[in-house]
């Protein structure tokens, strides 16, 4: 992510809002440029012109709502990744209504660090475009949680279990059963009787052995590759080779 030096030395994340609701887009900026550290650098009406400020802003954060004209925010989201090189690439943050579960999942699929319900109060607008900016994924709340497992449980006639994952040891492939149940990192400490530096490792290992940018494409990465099935236990079962500090 690509940081600059605000007054007094402070890092401003830019960020770049693409809706074609004028209210929306209006009022979320309004929000996040009266939060310190924050900087709306741009609106756009539609995807493509997302696609085009993108490209000439390279904003930190990109606020991305689902359905627009010309382009919806899916295929803008794929294109500004695809063509981004990676220490450029925005992360970015779906704005979406229930009614439009299943282009978030797509979104993630294609490296969305996650989404927002549009009707967000302000310190969770606030605090989701932070989470992001920090290079986390927004995967928390029990809605989003309730999304993955209900798109992910739709049939694929072949799941491409990635030879990848026998790079994870067990207590690794543990860990990733946890992340794509939403689980923190304090949850998952719990949950393992571990230390948070401990799972903080495990995770960090996980995304580097997978080559993947964030626990967003880590849960998507455990449910198509059938690691975890939608509605099976929240964690395996224990193992001699999983016992805590493994």
């Amino acid at each position: 992510m690509t940081a600059n030096g605000g007054t007094g030395g402070n890092v401003t994340t830019r960020c770049l809002i693409a809706d074609d609701q004028a209210m929306v887009r209006e009022g979320f900026a309004a929000v996040l440029d009266a939060q310190p550290g924050l900087l709306v650098v741009g609106q756009a009406a539609d995807g493509a012109d997302a696609v085009r400020q993108a490209r000439q802003l390279e904003p930190d954060v990109l606020l991305m709502d689902v359905r627009m004209p010309v382009m919806d925010g899916l295929e803008a989201t794929r294109q500004i990744l695809s063509a981004a090189a990676s220490p450029a690439r925005p992360r970015v943050l779906m704005l979406t209504t229930f009614d439009l579960d299943e282009y978030v999942y797509e979104a993630l699929r294609v490296g969305a660090s996650g989404f927002l319900l549009k009707d967000a109060t302000a310190a969770e607008l606030v605090h989701a475009v932070r989470v992001v900016a920090a290079g986390d994924a927004l995967l928390a709340p029990s809605v989003t949680r309730r999304l993955i497992g209900d798109f992910a449980r739709q049939p694929r006639p072949h799941p491409p279990f990635a030879p990848t994952l026998g790079a994870l040891t067990p207590r690794e492939s543990e860990v990733l059963r946890l992340i794509a149940r939403g689980l923190s990192n304090t949850e998952i400490s719990s949950t393992l009787v571990i230390a948070e530096q401990t799972t903080k490792t495990h995770v960090g290992r996980i995304l580097a052995k997978l080559d993947l940018r964030d626990r967003a494409q880590a849960v998507v990465l455990a449910y198509e590759t059938g690691l975890v099935t939608p509605g099976g236990p929240a964690s395996a079962q224990t193992n001699p080779d999983t016992r805590p500090g493994r």
